[in-house]
């Protein structure tokens, strides 16, 4: 099977994360993480990118019903709406945590936000800290605000996505090379019965990650120039290469949510990779032969 992958927009990102469609917009969003952190925006139909200045790290993002984004950060929870182009804390699960960031993230289908952490692994200039422990978890916030911790104990918390019937919750720990599943309890949000799904380490580190139509699992694979398509029982489907050793995260979007959008980041390149990967940290596209599905809102 052969793709057709296009630079979408030479962001230059140091690391290009939590990618995502809005519908009503036609527009793709997604960040680059490390400080001076930064929100995109582009719109395919007319070429248009912005982008907003933020105060310090966000790491995912969902739209909210009203129209403002839900945005994940370094320090806690966030209400952005670009119209003011300000970042309003407004829940912190992890204030006890100081040592800890937010990581990847994502609403789930009764608008819930569903936000990991790990120990923070960036200085205030975007420089590598150690990364030494598991104090990562990862937590429910339901549209009120109230939250609880789901699951603990993760060194890197990424790809956290879910099955189609919302039967099955999917969520990665990059560090150990892992994507477990677990049964999941809609009503309740709580997990149950985690079990390895997807242990290949020949592909590189699972890092974001988005779910089909089919139950078909995509994973962004960081130092795996390539996207991952998994059946829905683990085994590996094929590879869309991607002209950049990191990649980050991935969303489906268009009309007909085929077009599917890739984050890459240029941190931690050597001159070498940079010389042979020249666009690495850029918004990359392809089309998918199986369609995606829409995002879900927060707040319902």
């Amino acid at each position: 099977m052969k793709f057709d992958v296009r630079c979408a927009v030479e962001s230059c990102d140091d690391l290009g994360e939590g990618v995502m469609w809005c519908p009503a917009e036609q527009a793709v969003y997604w960040l680059n993480v490390p400080m001076p952190s930064v929100l995109h925006r582009f719109e395919p139909g007319n070429g248009q990118h912005q982008s907003w200045s933020m105060p310090e790290m966000i790491t995912a993002l969902a739209k909210r019903r009203d129209g403002t984004f839900l945005v994940a950060s370094h320090q806690g929870l966030n209400r952005f709406d670009p119209r003011e182009g300000q970042l309003r804390r407004i829940l912190a699960p992890e204030v006890d945590r100081p040592e800890n960031r937010s990581n990847d993230g994502a609403p789930d289908a009764q608008g819930r936000f569903w936000m990991g952490t790990m120990m923070n692994n960036f200085g205030p200039r975007g420089e590598d800290l150690p990364l030494t422990a598991a104090t990562g978890a990862l937590w429910c916030i339901a549209p009120d605000l109230t939250y609880h911790k789901v699951i603990d104990e993760i060194m890197i918390t990424n790809g956290v996505v879910w099955s189609p019937d919302q039967r099955t919750l999917y969520v990665a720990d990059s560090a150990p090379q892992l994507i477990y599943a677990y049964d999941f309890d809609n009503a309740t949000a709580t997990v149950s019965n985690r079990r390895v799904f997807s242990d290949d380490t020949s592909l590189g580190y699972p890092d974001g990650a988005a779910v089909d139509s089919e139950g078909g699992l995509w994973s962004a694979r960081w130092e795996g120039l390539c996207v991952a398509r998994f059946r829905p029982d683990g085994t590996l489907d094929f590879t869309v290469p991607i002209p950049a050793p990191r990649v980050t995260s991935i969303a489906f979007g268009g009309r007909n949510f085929r077009t599917v959008y890739v984050t890459t980041a240029r941190h931690g390149a050597t001159p070498k990779e940079l010389a042979d990967f020249p666009l690495q940290g850029s918004l990359f596209t392809f089309e998918s032969p199986v369609p995606g599905l829409p995002r879900p809102l927060f707040g319902g």
